[in-house]
């Protein structure tokens, strides 16, 4: 296993400590061994249908939305890797903290070499173990983000206070309605017409 990290690494083993502060690539506050490949991806909503412009100059915001960002990573973790020679319960106890971070369904930061992450989540994990990673963990997961908004409640004032009670008052339950029957225009509007010719 100890040939598989620096062949990784280019061909020659760079310790923790440059992965850790040079690289400060963190998931949630576990620091990969090594990172393979890093996937960043955002996307732009946009409708499909035509737009009238309006308000300011090229501006077409309630027509276009942001969607969640998205984060790919395939990242490793060996105890013959690391230079604080751990045990052989290393990865097994990283692989356990990935799970727990699924598993809590709480959003948490990611930092990568090109960007830093806010309210993010583990949508998907995959460990693949074969004769190379028996004694590793190499770790393609995706993580997605979340995007949080403010929700605000109010009280409104009583219908006594209000000039359209109406229109503007909380909805009241008024128990079960009978449906009013629909009247036939056409019906009423001929027999009128037979009572005004007999008048004549």
């Amino acid at each position: 296993m100890a040939s598989i990290i620096p062949a990784v690494l280019g061909g020659a083993l760079i310790g923790l400590e440059t992965i850790l502060i040079k690289k400060a690539r963190s998931i949630a506050g576990i620091f990969p061994d090594v990172v393979i490949e890093e996937i960043h991806h955002d996307e732009l909503e946009i409708t499909n249908h035509p737009v009238s412009q309006g308000g300011a100059p090229n501006v077409i915001s309630d027509h276009a939305f942001k969607r969640p960002a998205e984060l790919g990573m395939r990242v490793g973790w060996s105890p013959s890797g690391s230079v604080f020679n751990l045990g052989s319960d290393y990865i097994y106890d990283v692989y356990q903290q990935l799970l727990d971070l699924q598993n809590t369904r709480e959003p948490f930061e990611i930092s990568t070499g090109k960007r830093s992450y806010e309210s993010m989540m583990l949508r998907s994990l995959a460990v693949v173990t074969n004769k190379e990673t028996e004694n590793c963990l190499m770790v393609e997961a995706r993580f997605q983000q979340v995007i949080i908004v403010q929700v605000r409640t109010t009280t409104l004032p009583p219908s006594l206070y209000q000039a359209t009670p109406q229109k503007t008052a909380e909805p009241q339950d008024t128990g079960t309605v009978q449906p009013t029957p629909v009247v036939d225009r056409t019906i009423l509007k001929t027999i009128v017409d037979i009572v005004k010719g007999v008048g004549n």
